[in-house]
């Protein structure tokens, strides 16, 4: 297994890959009752793991960035950010939220207010409305990113700074090397990575295609099929190939900068065109209701009264994110060189929620605000079909066509953006981490993704994308092990990093004070350097 080679994990995901889809499009019912069962089992007897796994990251990012590692650089002390910042957080929220933001920002927060969280108060009430927004900022708020920024923040360390491959296999390289048993197996660790990389895009993919079928039937009467999701498909399939030719640089950081314009557009006009000051109230409500219950809602289970709730909602989106996390991380460690550890914490772990919890704010106050006020009948439309809510919040306000197919550009471009990104990690992975996969690979797993997504919607639909996507979330059981296993690994690494730098610091200048910090000691040499360049040209002189 240890000499598989870049080839060999590129043939062996694929046909692991196929012989799943293959399982899941010829009994499409079976496979997904029996995913949907082992997701239930393991969300049942792992939430608790997935709960303490999740908050420990948020910890261990966070006392990072604030230790004597946060100004370590993600490549050579001396090098600077490859993007700028508005850049780096259109790709960050083009590759972390994508599409899943426009359809739940709204409606995550109607559900929650008729079917409130815990069941701790009374369902369509002031009380639950607070209580919506509280937990739908939680669910996409710094917990979701926690998991996305271990994995990016220790894949660009090793790729950057160390100079090795972006392989989930390498960074763990130093504790299978000692064990010949344990090297054997390292390209099953990038393996794994793939398959539930795939898995999870093209269930997304293969889901949102459905949701646009959805919107079009909402807005302009197209029906839902099988052939008007055949087009859709195509049609994304085409635009994701053309920006996969363009490479990184062009392709997906010109779409993300155009998502973001989008985004922010969208948003303030429903801010300035709906009850602007209510929206407001709501949003700095519900950031501090958030940060009040931070730790509570980050630990809550239900010992005693066996609620669902957790398991259907927190406990499995933070399975997703994890399973979803060799995709997200490697992406975000690619377009995160030259930033230091805390730079890139800050960034990672912080704005991108925050951008979300202003998006939720706006789409799900302005949403519950005509609800409370006016019974706009948005809870029920909700509850009767998640993916055209959102288009019936828009016919109730100005301009309700144009703002349905603006948001309909915007989901299309986030999926053609997800894809592309996809392809391209996906790649990477099956290139032994190269910068620039071959195109041609790019191609091949941009039409087998694509294929995916057509097979399981013919075959069996929604049920079968679902299955697929219950089968990828239960990689992300494993896959937290393996993270405490990379924590550990880079742990040690930074310690000799920081270890050596100052060793050589101490060697080039024998003055410079002992325990300094090795950034500080850098500045307190050049300081020294630079106040007795008088005195070394003086003894020059002298000298003759």
């Amino acid at each position: 297994m240890a000499k598989l080679g870049k080839e060999g994990v590129f043939v062996v995901s694929a046909v692991v890959i196929a012989a799943i889809v293959a399982v899941g499009a010829i009994f499409p019912t079976q496979f997904g009752n029996i995913a949907n069962t082992a997701l239930s089992g393991t969300t049942h007897y792992f939430g608790w793991f997935y709960l303490l796994s999740v908050f420990g990251f948020v910890i261990f990012l966070i006392a990072l960035a604030f230790s004597k590692y946060g100004k370590i650089r993600l490549g050579p002390q001396d090098s600077k950010p490859t993007y700028g910042f508005f850049s780096w957080v259109s790709m960050l929220l083009a590759a972390g939220f994508g599409v899943g933001l426009v359809f739940y920002g709204m409606a995550e927060p109607m559900t929650h207010y008729l079917t409130p969280p815990f069941g701790d108060v009374e369902s369509a009430t002031p009380e639950s409305a607070r209580y919506a927004i509280q937990y739908a900022f939680f669910n996409w708020g710094i917990h979701q990113w926690a998991a996305f920024s271990v994995v990016g923040l220790i894949i660009a360390y090793y790729q950057f700074r160390k100079g090795q491959a972006g392989m989930v296999s390498n960074v763990l390289s130093s504790v299978t090397a000692k064990r010949p048993k344990l090297r054997r197996l390292a390209p099953i660790l990038d393996i794994f990575a793939v398959v539930a990389t795939v898995m999870g895009v093209a269930t997304s993919i293969g889901l949102a295609v459905l949701q646009i079928n959805g919107g079009l039937h909402s807005v302009f009467n197209v029906p839902e099929n099988m052939w008007w999701q055949f087009i859709i498909m195509g049609a994304m399939f085409i635009c994701y190939m053309i920006s996969a030719t363009s490479g990184l640089d062009k392709g997906i950081k010109n779409l993300s900068n155009l998502n973001l314009i989008i985004c922010f557009a969208l948003m303030f006009y429903i801010l300035f065109t709906g009850p602007t000051v209510k929206i407001l109230e709501t949003i700095t409500l519900g950031l501090g209701d958030y940060l009040q219950n931070f730790i509570g809602m980050s630990l809550r289970m239900s010992p005693f009264d066996n609620s669902e709730w957790a398991a259907s909602w927190t406990i499995f989106y933070w399975a997703w994110v994890i399973a979803w996390s060799p995709f997200v991380g490697t992406f975000v460690a690619r377009i995160s060189r030259g930033r230091t550890i805390k730079q890139y914490v800050f960034g990672v772990l912080v704005v991108p929620p925050l951008l979300a919890c202003l998006w939720i704010g706006v789409f799900g106050g302005a949403a519950l605000q005509m609800e409370l006020n006016s019974d706009a009948g948005l809870a029920q439309a909700t509850a009767d079909n998640i993916t055209s809510a959102l288009f019936r919040m828009f016919d109730l306000m100005p301009f309700s066509n144009v703002l349905s197919i603006v948001a309909l550009c915007l989901i299309f471009i986030f999926l053609v953006t997800s894809a592309d990104s996809a392809t391209y990690i996906v790649s990477q992975m099956t290139d032994n981490g190269s910068l620039n996969p071959p195109l041609m690979k790019r191609i091949i797993w941009g039409v087998l993704i694509a294929a995916i997504c057509l097979t399981l919607l013919s075959a069996g639909g929604e049920n079968g994308l679902k299955g697929l996507q219950s089968a990828s979330v239960l990689s992300a059981l494993p896959f937290t092990f393996i993270l405490y296993g990379m924590i550990f690994v880079t742990l040690k690494e930074l310690r000799a990093d920081r270890k050596a730098m100052l060793t050589a610091l101490y060697r080039r200048h024998s003055d410079t004070p002992v325990g300094a910090d090795a950034f500080e000691a850098e500045m307190l040499s050049e300081e020294d350097r630079y106040r007795r360049a008088p005195d070394v040209k003086n003894r020059r002189i002298n000298a003759r």
